[in-house]
């Protein structure tokens, strides 16, 4: 499907665009794929790895800039926007900010898409958008339902959105093994409660599951994928064995367990071999055969969440894969 197409991500800087594009440069062969983002000296160090490539472009800009998306999707096939403000006490301190981009800026993706003739749009959501509790998650469920009602929105033309959601992925900046691993030589973990469990996606599954919908999609539907847990206080210990693990509490805004989906959203909710797939509630789209395409729907008080889930990443996978990928967590 990518193959001789043109590929724009936003928020291309960050850890999905790292991983995005030497996979699918590698994967496909597409004709151009665009980094779009606000920060000039992210995209500077990312043409030193990428920019000779003449298949990849760097697009400085701002999805809260309505104009220049319509610049930047100009014979544009595919989008990515993973382009969000991501951090919750960020958003909590700074809500305006927050609704300008991941709400405000989806509007005009959306925009942007349909009038300079895009085919199809993956928007990257989070665990955090499924019953959420704070702002961040808040203004990505906002975000998702507009990808979701995008596809009527559009009318005749023939651009087509989805919504693939995940939780924080192992290693990257910010999340809670590099954040170990940083610390880890004081002989001291900070747990924010012995119960938290997590789940455990890499970046190349995430990239995964955007391809898959890229490919799947109809309209509307919400890919979540099947992926492990681990309670943090495991995640600690392979990390720093010897280390003495202290109870914090939790902060505000944040769960005990995540949730990808909710008990509200098992009604639409199938099921698949490697993922879920939550349709669209309006329009009668969760009834549709071309969206369901085989899959099995689930009971009615499904829930998907890290503590509940059947499957469990043991210590050892774990401590195999911060092995193999070492040079890289936390990186970017």
């Amino acid at each position: 499907m990518l193959e001789n197409s043109t590929i724009l991500v936003t928020g291309g800087t960050g850890s999905f665009g790292h991983a995005f594009l030497p996979m699918t440069l590698e994967r496909f062969t597409p004709k151009k794929v665009i980094i779009f983002s606000r920060d000039e000296m992210k995209q500077w160090e990312m043409a030193k790895h990428f920019g000779d490539d003449p298949r990849v472009r760097f697009f400085i800009g701002d999805v809260r800039d309505r104009e220049r998306l319509y610049r930047a999707f100009a014979g544009v096939d595919y989008v990515v926007h993973a382009a969000a403000t991501k951090i919750v006490p960020t958003a909590e301190y700074n809500p305006f900010e927050c609704i300008k981009t991941n709400v405000n800026g989806a509007m005009n993706v959306i925009d942007a898409a349909i009038d300079m003739g895009v085919k199809r749009v993956v928007a990257l959501s989070t665990d955090k958008a499924s019953s959420p509790i704070n702002l961040y998650g808040a203004s990505k469920l906002a975000s998702d339902k507009l990808f979701v009602a995008g596809n009527a929105y559009s009318g005749e033309h023939d651009t087509r959105f989805s919504v693939v959601r995940y939780g924080n992925v192992m290693g990257s900046r910010g999340s809670v093994i590099p954040f170990f691993m940083s610390i880890a030589d004081k002989g001291v973990l900070p747990i924010t409660d012995p119960r938290m469990t997590r789940f455990m996606i890499s970046l190349e599954q995430g990239v995964e599951l955007v391809w898959h919908a890229f490919d799947d999609m109809v309209g509307g539907e919400i890919y979540v994928k099947k992926i492990p847990s681990m309670k943090v206080t495991d995640i600690a210990h392979v990390v720093a064995p010897e280390a003495r693990q202290e109870t914090v509490g939790i902060r505000p805004g944040e769960k005990l367990h995540e949730q990808m989906i909710g008990i509200e959203d098992a009604p639409y909710t199938y099921e698949y071999e490697e993922h879920f797939k939550i349709l669209p509630a309006i329009n009668h789209w969760a009834s549709d055969p071309a969206r369901i395409k085989g899959g099995r729907k689930v009971a009615e008080d499904f829930l998907y969440t890290s503590d509940l889930n059947p499957d469990w990443m043991s210590d050892a996978a774990l401590a195999g894969w911060i092995e193999a990928n070492r040079a890289k967590i936390g990186a970017i």
